[in-house]
């Protein structure tokens, strides 16, 4: 795909984001000057665009250091608000890069059910496949056949080797393997499928320290990346997501998805400005080149609607 339709399918997936911003907006200012009260509309505007609290407050700062007192029209707003957004994007933007040696570069893949976990780790391959990297798969996620059969399929469809083992069986056996695996064929990075129930912690917890001990017999740097793939449509939810599997996961850097479509894609801000964590990639579609690396400076002006 070229960089001229994925900008155009970006705006097109955060239509409803900027919309959402600009209605918003949209006859807080004229022309006149930026006072106070104009201040605390354009502060709501962003918090209820899913910025959140945070980012909202710095953006007002900003405005009122740079535009207070002077005439701002809705044009000038949202091109400050874009490279105010940008400010906090810019930090975490971090391409997920294989740089480990020795080889395998050990990527966990972690989220919730029905994020679109099993689907990124495929674009993941895909996109490492473009770079002439080999990859292996390896099916982490014991607790459902589905997720076992989902991700054989797509290693099918990309050509790449994938090791699993039975339904409800030891998700850290199936990673040594895998490591294992892949360090004897010479693989460059492997990628790691992980259970996505919450509903309880404390296993969860307990089943990825099982497979980092393991891992540390193989590797003691790995595993070098943990993922963790967000669904952009749940909006503020998905703070609380990083929350949790930031406790029991330790995570290293964010994925988003399914921004196509979603009015909610402003999280993404929150999400910078709460944790920092590294901004790997974004995701506009189904497509295997749909996942992409994430462009602050694009996003910024894609959210705010200034072409």
């Amino acid at each position: 795909m070229s960089e001229t339709r994925w900008s155009d399918r970006l705006f097109g997936g955060f239509r409803k984001t900027s919309e959402r911003l600009s209605g918003n907006l949209t006859g807080v200012v004229g022309t006149a000057k930026l006072d106070d009260a104009t201040l605390d509309e354009v502060e709501d505007a962003l918090i209820v665009s899913d910025l959140g609290p945070a980012a909202a407050a710095r953006i007002r700062a900003k405005l009122s250091e740079q535009r207070f007192g002077r005439e701002i029209t809705e044009r000038e707003l949202k091109e400050t608000v874009a490279e105010e957004i940008a400010a906090i994007l810019r930090p975490v933007a971090k391409p997920l890069e294989i740089v480990a040696f020795p080889r395998p570069q050990v990527i966990l893949v972690i989220g919730v059910n029905g994020s679109g976990k099993t689907t990124t780790i495929a674009k993941l391959a895909h996109w490492f496949q473009e770079d002439d990297y080999g990859v292996m798969l390896a099916a982490g996620d014991t607790f459902r056949a589905a997720a076992i059969g989902q991700l054989a399929t797509w290693a099918d469809r990309l050509g790449v080797p994938i090791v699993r083992g039975p339904q409800g069986g030891d998700p850290a056996s199936v990673v040594f393997d895998g490591v294992k695996a892949a360090t004897d064929q010479g693989i460059d990075t492997l990628i790691v499928d992980t259970a996505g129930r919450l509903q309880n912690k404390r296993e969860l917890m307990d089943e990825l320290e099982k497979i980092r001990r393991v891992l540390g017999r193989l590797n003691p740097e790995a595993p070098h990346d943990v993922v963790l793939v967000l669904d952009a449509t749940n909006g503020q939810n998905a703070l609380s997501q990083i929350e949790v599997f930031k406790q029991v996961a330790g995570v290293t850097g964010l994925i988003m998805t399914k921004l196509d479509g979603t009015a909610r894609g402003g999280v993404l801000v929150a999400a910078a400005e709460q944790y920092g964590l590294p901004i790997h990639a974004i995701g506009v579609g189904e497509q295997m080149d749909d996942l992409r690396p994430f462009d602050p400076d694009l996003v910024a002006r894609v959210i705010a609607g200034v072409a």
